[in-house]
């Protein structure tokens, strides 16, 4: 494997995460907005995210959500 490269498309709004410079021979749709590109093994070479602005934003907040509420029930035991 080659150095991870992560280029994000501020136009586009799309973020891509290369973890090898092999081809592309496929990729599987893992959710709506999130693309894991396979190379001719089938072993993952990339991730592809769009929206990814909102994606991050709404990954953070849930984090955070998740644990103010731990961090609450810890507070009020």
């Amino acid at each position: 494997m080659n150095k991870t490269k992560l280029t994000y498309f501020e136009k586009e709004d799309i973020l891509h995460l290369a973890i090898s410079d092999e081809p592309e021979s496929g990729s599987i749709e893992l959710s709506p907005n999130i693309t894991a590109e396979l190379n001719e093994k089938g072993e993952l070479i990339g991730v592809e995210i769009l929206n990814a602005s909102g994606f991050f934003r709404d990954s953070i907040l849930e984090s955070i959500q998740a644990k103010m509420l731990r961090f609450s029930d810890v507070q009020i035991a």
